[in-house]
């Protein structure tokens, strides 16, 4: 049924029996930066590589600060601590996301609160946010309470989903009314902008991921971005274990975590961020072949990214009529060597997040039903 799609997208990557759905690229200076950071001997949490890749980070997000954290998932971790995030309060996020957002507030002993996508950008949907603070959300004294849970609602966090925008400014301005600060996940949105800022800018802070399945990857990864120089201090102090810095005392003034991204691994990221344009420009071209060749087609539509936005296009789209389209495409399509998955389950439907609440996920429902994503790596041909 799908195999005018299946020849297409076995065009698109000739030469490869099995095509992943996004596989790292290692066509720059990887080796080379990997061994003069081994001969250097600074292999773990400090060293040239780690401090580099701060710089740059910051330069290319535009943010005052970077922070390198050993994981996506670490840095939105300390990042919602910084915010405030801490035991028995509530995180506003989407359902439709990757588990690691709804882990990263469990770990403060904080418990994720659920607001619908927008089918325009499957991000949170600034609309259906208004309505559920609306109704949801009054304040006491300083802090703004749950009406249903009795709990302090203490931060939001955003995602940008498969790296298209979210209409994250729009979001910013709900929240500020309410005075909760945003942490955006943009775990995979680098080197997407809305416009004419970099995901991640426009909250308080921004955290990325540059797992081995990312547009940019040192095997794991992550960084803190932020205009906030005290929270850039102590979010490099926390991940630190809160070392109190002397030439030889191991003095700690405060529970902390061995969150810091390795230089080894800062040295990779150093080597694929000067890729990454190159890498941007050739993944945007592949979307574009997907849009020409999807518009003919009736039983799935190619997602694009929403007006105002440029998107990474880390993980390409397709919407299917139905689930059961869906899922002989998926049967169809990973049959013949041609990796494709489904979108995650929703965190409600989880068992750990089951009792959370959420304001009943309409559009998140409706694409977890018909979602798939299609490989999307860089193409080596087309470089």
């Amino acid at each position: 049924m799908y195999k005018d799609t299946i020849d297409f997208i076995k065009t698109l990557y000739p030469r490869q029996d099995f095509i992943p759905l996004h596989e790292p690229r290692f066509i720059g200076r990887e080796k080379e930066y990997l061994t003069d950071a081994i001969d250097s001997t600074f292999v773990s949490s400090v060293g040239a590589y780690v401090n580099k890749f701060e710089d740059e980070m910051a330069d290319l997000t535009g943010a005052r600060y970077a922070v390198a954290i050993a994981n996506g998932t670490g840095a939105l971790h300390i990042a919602l601590k910084l915010a405030g995030v801490s035991s028995g309060h509530e995180v506003i996020t989407q359902a439709f996301t990757f588990v690691a957002t709804a882990n990263a507030i469990s770990y403060l002993g904080a418990k994720p609160v659920f607001t619908d996508v927008s089918l325009k950008t499957m991000g949170m949907c600034p609309e259906k946010l208004e309505a559920f603070l609306s109704e949801n959300a009054e304040q006491v004294g300083d802090d703004l309470i749950n009406k249903v849970t009795g709990k302090k609602i203490s931060a939001c966090v955003p995602m940008h989903t498969y790296g298209f925008p979210c209409e994250i400014d729009r979001i910013v301005s709900v929240c500020n009314h309410y005075s909760i600060p945003v942490i955006e996940d943009a775990a995979e949105s680098l080197g997407s902008h809305y416009k004419d800022k970099h995901t991640g800018t426009y909250g308080i802070m921004g955290t990325f991921s540059f797992n081995g399945n990312k547009t940019l990857t040192c095997g794991g990864g992550g960084a803190i971005v932020t205009d906030d120089e005290e929270i850039a201090k102590k979010a490099k102090h926390l991940t630190t274990q809160a070392k109190v810095p002397h030439r030889w005392e191991f003095r700690h003034d405060e529970i902390g975590y061995n969150y810091r991204m390795p230089n080894i691994n800062a040295a990779l990221a150093c080597a694929q961020l000067e890729q990454l344009d190159s890498f941007i420009k050739n993944k945007r071209e592949l979307g574009l072949c997907y849009a020409d060749f999807f518009i003919q087609q009736k039983e799935m539509k190619f997602f694009t990214e929403n007006e105002g936005s440029k998107a990474n296009y880390w993980l390409n789209v397709l919407i299917f009529k139905d689930l059961m389209a869906r899922n002989d495409f998926l049967d169809e399509t990973n049959a013949d060597g041609v990796m494709t998955r489904p979108a995650w389950i929703l965190m409600n439907e989880l068992d750990m997040f089951s009792d959370c609440q959420h304001d009943g996920l309409a559009n998140s429902k409706w694409l977890e039903e018909r979602l798939v994503n299609i490989p999307s790596s860089v193409r080596i041909d087309s470089l």
